[in-house]
């Protein structure tokens, strides 16, 4: 039996592949719903500002952290006991910004006018919090398939938030999603704020206190 002290990410395996499910399935809750890396830890908050004029930037946004957060989780996992400690930190940095660099690359190569539009904001998912947070804090204690798996359903959570929020900005202040008008101009009023720096603001806090609001985190409960 797991002592009380053991978090629910503890990979001592009492209960043979019983356990290893538990723990990939409270994995996946955890970076996606119940400790979300953007509504619960307040992380990765300059891409929901900046991306999430229209939905189609933040899909690609939240792509982009999808495949470099599994990938450099999965690497930092499989390198976890060849990497000094005094280097750790440099070592991960590498390995982010290898994946950031071809994605980047790749983005310029068959989807020049999304690379235009997002700007330098692909290049700093190499200082995103998440990234560099869920490299140091699990990929460097767990398995590979556990930290891939929390990889993945940290930037599922991240890329939700992301949707959610250009929704919201693009209807409201558009009135379209995707370039595809929804409201019509003969009955709404665009509202412009929401297209701008303000918008993003309101917007982003508004869903962080309505997804409190309804999981409160109890006072015991903490980020991994």
């Amino acid at each position: 039996m797991p002592q009380p002290n053991e978090g629910p990410h503890s990979h001592a395996n009492t209960g043979g592949c019983t356990s290893c499910r538990g723990l990939c399935k409270e994995a996946l809750k955890e970076g996606i719903y119940k400790n979300n890396p953007v509504t619960c830890q307040v992380l990765g908050i300059c891409s929901c500002l900046a991306v999430t004029n229209r939905l189609e930037n933040a899909l690609v946004m939240g792509g982009a952290l999808l495949f470099v957060l599994t990938l450099s989780n999965l690497l930092v996992s499989l390198l976890r006991k060849q990497m000094p400690h005094r280097i750790r930190m440099v070592a991960e940095v590498a390995i982010i910004a290898t994946f950031v660099i071809f994605f980047d690359q790749f983005l310029k190569a068959f989807y020049w006018d999304m690379s235009k539009q997002l700007g330098p904001y692909v290049g700093l998912i190499i200082t995103n919090c998440i990234v560099m947070g869920r490299a140091e804090a699990f990929a460097l204690q767990n398995p590979p398939l556990l930290s891939m798996l929390d990889g993945i359903a940290n930037a599922l959570g991240f890329a939700a938030v992301l949707a959610l929020i250009a929704v919201a900005r693009e209807l409201i202040g558009s009135g379209s999603l995707l370039g595809v008008p929804i409201l019509s101009d003969a009955w709404y009023v665009k509202n412009v704020l929401f297209v701008l720096a303000p918008g993003a603001f309101f917007t982003a806090g508004f869903l962080i206190w309505a997804m409190n609001a309804i999981h409160p985190r109890q006072p015991s409960e903490s980020g991994v």
